[in-house]
């Protein structure tokens, strides 16, 4: 840590906040390549810890450990949503991969992963590819979005957007009464590996889209792909505020639902594949009292960890999209659930995936 204050913090966090409880958290260096990196496992009552590596340049050690534990947090819940027989877990490395992902610094966090004997299961986040979880494997058999040339699934983004595109169809039937984006107008945030692919699925539903993102390149490769039905505009404050948006879909990082953001959304619904798109607790009561209909990140975004967990049985494409395709159905549940107890449909999510630990758990100790 790079002070008391700091690791204190963190501490509190871990040990006395609701958003920790966490069962492991592992601070992991190694001083030749370069890597500092946290492991957080948050659950393993459905089975071995399973999320991504994120690879980033925190502004300190302390707001890395904290998304990891948050990151992990939520990847319990994913998981557990998704039906899947694994508990969360996330992995964050501090530092610009553009300035210091090396092949030493990857085969050293491998040797992390490695250690902890299969507790933590790794894949791709922010910041690290299929190729870097190749060179990961060459030190961890507990890895997956390996390539299919290394026995891998490939790119887990693929049935990311389309269970956050199952996600926007149920929450069109449920707020419109038809399953279908067409003559719908959906904003995206974000258009790298996972926005550009939801770009295509609403584009052949017929939804108009119109999307921004940090890097110049991304939205003029996305306006060139579509010359017709796609405009872009400046930063997310212009697109959250653009006149008739449908929906708003936050496909970058955390934190895009916050108390500047809630006020001037013009969207009806938010449902997008980023993680952690809630500020802080209270921003789902806020989007409620707007009348704006939130699907859950971690419930409609589950289809990239949804393939990643076939990959440790042998993959089969076919099979994961079968199973991504049921997140139009367990999101229409979340929003059933949510009316029938009053209650946000994020808070419904959670009821659903505390039960289903809390029942796991209790069968561990009969």
């Amino acid at each position: 840590m790079t002070d008391v204050t700091g690791a204190s913090d963190v501490l509190q966090t871990l040990f006395r906040s609701e958003q920790g409880g966490h069962e492991q958290v592992v601070l992991c260096q190694d001083r030749a390549s370069g890597l500092k990196a946290v492991i957080a496992i948050h659950s393993t009552a459905l089975g071995p810890a399973l999320g991504g590596t994120r690879f980033y340049p925190y502004a300190s050690e302390a707001e890395a450990v904290a998304d990891a534990l948050n990151l992990a947090r939520g990847m319990s819940y994913k998981n557990a949503m998704a039906g899947l027989d694994h508990g969360g877990g996330k992995a964050v490395i501090i530092g610009n991969p553009e300035q210091i992902k090396s092949e030493e610094l990857l085969l050293a966090y491998g040797r992390f992963v490695a250690a902890l004997g299969g507790r933590y299961v790794t894949a791709c986040d922010v910041g690290t590819y299929v190729a870097d979880m190749d060179v990961v494997a060459r030190e961890c058999r507990w890895t997956t979005g390996r390539s299919p040339e290394n026995g891998g699934a490939g790119d887990s983004s693929v049935l990311t957007a389309f269970g956050v595109f199952q996600g926007m169809r149920a929450s069109a039937q449920h707020l419109w009464g038809d399953p279908t984006l067409r003559g719908r107008r959906v904003g995206i945030a974000g258009v790298g590996k996972v926005g550009r692919h939801l770009v295509e699925h609403l584009r052949k539903d017929g939804a108009e889209v119109v999307i921004t993102d940090v890097r110049e390149e991304s939205v003029r490769a996305i306006l060139e792909q579509y010359p017709t039905g796609v405009t872009a505009v400046a930063d997310t404050d212009a697109l959250i505020r653009t006149e008739g948006l449908d929906i708003y879909a936050p496909c970058a990082l955390g934190g895009a639902l916050n108390d500047d953001s809630v006020p001037v959304l013009t969207a009806k619904v938010v449902c997008g594949a980023a993680n952690n798109q809630l500020a802080h607790p209270g921003v789902e009561k806020d989007l409620a009292d707007r009348g704006i209909l939130y699907a859950p990140d971690y419930v409609v975004n589950a289809g990239g960890v949804i393939q990643v967990a076939d990959e440790l049985h042998g993959f089969d494409f076919d099979r994961c999209k079968a199973k991504a395709a049921k997140i139009f159905d367990t999101t229409l549940a979340i929003f059933a659930r949510a009316k029938d107890d009053g209650i946000p449909p994020a808070a419904a999510a959670d009821r659903i995936a505390e039960q289903r630990m809390a029942e796991a758990r209790a069968a561990r100790t009969r």
